[in-house]
């Protein structure tokens, strides 16, 4: 029987366009907050695992899980860094859980980080550019034009009105407006978004997601080991309000909590090569991943009630919850602009902001992605943005433009 795996805590910090403190320090303060909010000692940690994409491209060193192991304290504790593009973060998640399921740790910290603002624009800029096929660099082929072709593929495709693009836009800042570690607590509107910079026609600056300096943790246990929720009440640091500090807003009323549990994880690779996809809207990495996710929690997409979806453009949202067996292919677009997609809707999508408005630092978004479910399943948020009743919840963490997808399904 399979080993059941528990979030026994999260935290993060939040996440920013730019900020003077090193990616170790992001990373160990996040790790501190999960640590304190699962009530577990440091000296309790079997594993760690590191999720980071762009150190080595931004001058920023190597050995980072060693270096995080000792500001942690964490001696003895296997350690290791994981490394998978815009997906770092949930494979950093995979690799926990697997760690947890073959018995070599009972208990394991997973940390994501990033720090973005560590290189100037024009060296970020080229990091991100060489996740793409090599040979598709060398035509100079970025995410951003992949996101354009395929947003302008997608609305004439289905005739979608260029509006429901900006739905999606004004939907995810919305959600980020009263989430204390978002990047962009800023509301806007469907005609801000139509009216911002083009940036790759037809997606606009709203269309797409930041740079982002950020880092997210969970600890995770096994069944068979003591249950951290009965251990100390969260501190206030844990749970503080205040944007400086935050993790999640709430008011600490959360003792008798449960932890959730990772019903399912699956990941799968698709054609790397953009140009060699049958079909440029089908991606099929989520398609697989997301089959194979439902399969192993034994649930269907209708079970699922709040999902965080890979937004890097807002086109992606759409196209993958129609991979994924949310939306029949070609109607996603109608339910967002019908308002299903909202945070009252039927299926609520990215309540926290998504990438578009919580930010996307590599290493760290999938990590926060499982933070942001957990505190809904928790119960954890205030009203306004908490998903009422939230029992299931759905995460997809993707890399580059499709090349591997990760899900997540975790259950309260």
């Amino acid at each position: 029987m399979t080993t059941e795996v528990r979030v026994g805590g999260v935290g993060m910090t939040p996440f920013e366009s730019e900020t003077e403190r090193s990616l170790t320090d992001l990373a160990a303060t996040a790790a501190e907050r999960a640590l304190t909010d699962a009530g577990v000692d440091p000296a309790a940690v079997d594993a760690l695992h590191l999720g980071n994409a762009l150190a080595e491209a931004l001058d920023e060193g190597a050995g980072l899980a060693n270096a995080l192991a000792a500001a942690l304290g964490l001696d003895g504790a296997s350690a290791d860094r994981i490394e998978n593009t815009s997906a770092t973060g949930a494979s950093a998640f995979h690799r926990g859980v697997e760690t947890l399921r073959s018995g070599d740790a009972d208990v394991a910290l997973v940390v994501g980080a990033e720090k973005m603002s560590a290189g100037d624009t024009r060296t970020v800029t080229e990091a991100i550019s060489r996740l793409v096929h090599r040979r598709e660099y060398a035509q100079g082929l970025t995410l951003p034009s992949f996101g354009g072709l395929a947003a302008g593929a997608y609305l004439d495709r289905h005739d979608a009105p260029r509006e429901a693009l900006a739905a999606v836009a004004a939907k995810n800042h919305g959600n980020a407006v009263d989430n204390p570690v978002a990047q962009f607590r800023k509301s806007i509107d469907v005609d801000d978004a139509l009216d911002s910079p083009v940036v790759a026609a037809p997606l606009r600056l709203y269309d797409c997601c930041p740079m982002s300096d950020g880092a997210a943790a969970v600890v995770l246990t096994r069944a068979a080991a003591a249950d951290p929720t009965d251990a100390t009440e969260p501190t206030d640091a844990t749970n503080a309000s205040d944007a400086t500090d935050a993790t999640n807003g709430t008011d600490g009323s959360d003792a008798d909590r449960v932890a959730p549990r990772v019903a399912g994880i699956a990941s799968a690779t698709g054609t790397h090569a953009v140009a060699e996809r049958p079909d440029p809207l089908s991606i099929e990495s989520v398609r697989t991943a997301g089959e194979r996710v439902f399969d192993r929690a034994g649930i269907a997409p209708d079970d699922v009630d709040v999902a965080c979806i890979h937004d890097a453009f807002t086109v992606l949202e759409l196209i993958e919850l129609e991979e994924l067996g949310f939306y029949e292919t070609g109607t996603a677009w109608e339910a967002t602009l019908d308002g299903d997609t909202a945070l009252d809707g039927d299926l609520p999508v990215n309540p926290g902001g998504g990438l578009k408005a919580r930010g996307h630092p590599l290493g760290a978004t999938g990590l926060s992605q499982i933070v942001e479910l957990v505190w809904q399943l928790r119960g954890d948020l205030p009203a306004g943005r908490r998903v009422d009743g939230a029992e299931t919840a759905f995460a997809i963490n993707v890399a580059g433009f499709g090349n591997n997808s990760v899900c997540t399904v975790l259950r309260a």
